[in-house]
């Protein structure tokens, strides 16, 4: 069955004193009903922008390290879920829920799995 990615983006300017309990149980909630569905395999917030280090190979073979996220951009990802679900809609019906619990837009891409080498 394939696996998604859910992802949502907080605001560069993200206030975590705007999270109520109201909305950390919503989230609760959507954890527990997803893992009742058997559906979510991992789930995680994850650190701020200004923690991140972006990788880029450069032509001499050596790799270049810089501070910040990937992207120019006002939003970074502040959490993920890893879901097995039958297709993307029902990926897509599990992102709704944590786009309106999180209050939040996000993303839904399939991971790709490659063969291991033989």
């Amino acid at each position: 069955m394939p696996q998604y990615l859910v992802c949502n983006y907080m605001p560069d300017d993200f206030d975590p004193s705007t999270v109520t309990e109201a909305m950390i149980e919503q989230i609760h909630a959507l954890n527990r009903e997803m893992i009742a569905a058997g559906v979510r395999k991992f789930a995680c917030g994850i650190a701020p922008p200004a923690s991140a280090k972006t990788l880029r190979a450069q032509p001499d073979g050596k790799v270049l390290v810089t501070d910040g996220p990937f992207t120019e951009t006002k939003e970074h990802m502040g959490g993920f879920w890893i879901l097995e679900c039958a297709d993307m809609d029902e990926a897509l019906a599990w992102a709704k829920k944590g786009a309106i619990f999180c209050d939040v837009p996000g993303e839904v891409r399939e991971l790709v799995f490659y063969p291991a080498p033989e």
